[in-house]
């Protein structure tokens, strides 16, 4: 397993050792053991999945104190622009993105630890995505940021004119005016 440290604080991303052979491959996810050996500690509580078509866009969402997640987040099948977004007022890195390409292809997972809204767009036919989550949602606690705010600037990978957006997530507001509480 190799864990790569972005160019923000805290937010990781996870390679996993492959093991290949002519059946397939094997590959751990997750394990607590190898993540504390690197200084990770997360205690997961709840697995998220989702499965969604091309131009599906999520996010981007966060949960307030005291519910805020830390997420482990990776593709079962397809491609995903995933997205981060750093709403630690206290951070250098403050309303700075970051974005990586996750694929059932390329096996890596990104750690979103609090502090941060996490959203995704689908680049491919279809994606099926899974994520680990270290608290459990509590709905009075959920915040957003709209996936299109000119002051991220954020790559989604599609022509935002095709994007399909919940109406939920069409009414989020810009980061100036979101209800983060980090």
């Amino acid at each position: 397993m190799n864990i790569e440290q972005t160019n923000i604080k805290d937010l990781v991303i996870i390679e996993p050792a492959l093991f290949s052979d002519e059946r397939g491959y094997f590959f751990e996810s997750y394990s607590k053991v190898k993540f504390e050996n690197f200084g990770i500690n997360i205690d997961f509580v709840q697995d998220n999945q989702s499965f969604s078509k091309y131009g599906t866009l999520r996010g981007l969402h966060y949960q307030n104190p005291p519910f805020a997640q830390t997420k482990l987040v990776r593709v079962l099948e397809g491609e995903i622009i995933d997205v981060a977004v750093d709403l630690r007022k206290d951070s250098a890195t403050y309303g700075k993105s970051f974005s990586i390409l996750l694929s059932a292809e390329n096996k890596k997972q990104l750690i979103v630890p609090k502090g941060f809204a996490h959203g995704f767009s689908v680049i491919s036919e279809t994606a099926s995505v899974m994520y680990k989550c270290d608290q459990f949602y509590n709905k009075a606690s959920e915040g957003g940021i709209k996936y299109d705010d000119p002051s991220l600037n954020i790559d989604w990978g599609m022509d935002l004119k095709d994007a399909i957006v919940s109406e939920k997530d069409q009414i989020l507001p810009f980061i100036e005016n979101c209800n983060s509480l980090f």
